[in-house]
């Protein structure tokens, strides 16, 4: 019987604002790809040519793949006009395709204090819907993360995103940690319906009691079930390292290179529980 093996990265810039020593702390812990949300400490959308040439020689030079671009698209306020994202999206897409990957996350959008979530989902859609036809047209994915506070924060309005849009180019990267932190359980609530959609997995857990985020497997997110149900589908797709566990912030989160290898220790533990190897 063949083995199950997941493609195994992780946020670089949660381990260091240089993106040489994101590499090498990835490396060393035994992955080949990585997630790219910022590098020098500037986000995807702001990096410039000279920039995005330096990191896409990086890459090249040590041989590191690109599992997906970590944007902050969708990641604003609803309020804003559609073409905004639109925008930003394209620069985006400019990122992805120069360092060779198809994924890029996305979200769907904050919403002012007071204002009702029913209330923006029309618009929501109408954004994913001009961003998903930009993707299309791209030749580009995007996959949208269950963050906290924005309108597919939980599974109900997950699916709804997904079964609206109805895009080929619109999945979703499934984070067991932020669902806990709006008081799903991610397994129990939402798998069953969500799972068809699925083509990328976010590492972290979290605990219910305060949404604090911990290694792998300490926390509340029924990642043992989560990852059963993945291994048991078949799943062969990334696997990308998440932390948070030095601090979290509007655009994302921090951990160090110590902290880092923590989070990726305990992801060892419970794949090799489940039989599941890394590549």
């Amino acid at each position: 019987m063949q083995a199950t093996a997941w493609t195994l990265s992780g946020f670089g810039d949660e381990i260091d604002p240089d993106p040489r020593v994101q590499v090498a702390v990835l490396q060393a812990l035994g992955a080949k790809h990585i997630e790219v949300r910022s590098a020098w400490g500037v986000n995807v959308v702001d990096l410039d040519d000279d920039q995005l040439e330096r990191l896409a020689a990086l890459l090249r030079e040590t041989g590191m793949g690109v599992s997906a671009i970590a944007s902050p698209i969708g990641k604003v306020d609803i309020a804003l006009e559609p073409e905004h994202e639109v925008e930003r999206l394209r620069r985006v897409i400019r990122v992805a395709h120069a360092l060779g990957t198809t994924n890029i996350r996305i979200f769907s959008f904050y919403r002012g204090e007071g204002v009702p979530v029913e209330s923006i989902r029309d618009d929501v859609m109408t954004r994913l819907r001009l961003l998903a036809d930009l993707a299309e047209s791209e030749q580009v994915v995007l996959l949208h993360e269950n963050e906290k506070d924005i309108f597919g924060d939980v599974p109900s309005r997950v699916l709804d995103i997904v079964e609206t849009v109805g895009s080929p180019a619109l999945r979703l990267a499934w984070d067991n940690a932020n669902f806990v932190q709006v008081g799903v359980r991610p397994f129990s609530d939402g798998w069953e319906a969500l799972r068809p959609y699925v083509d990328y997995l976010q590492v972290k857990d979290a605990v219910a009691a305060d949404g604090h985020v911990v290694p792998a497997g300490q926390g509340d997110g029924e990642l043992r079930e989560t990852l059963t149900a993945l291994r048991d589908s078949g799943y062969q797709g990334f696997a990308s390292l998440e932390p948070h566990l030095s601090g979290a912030f509007a655009l994302g989160g921090f951990s160090g290179p110590s902290a880092f290898g923590v989070a990726a220790r305990a992801f060892a533990a419970l794949l090799a529980e489940l039989g599941v190897e890394t590549r």
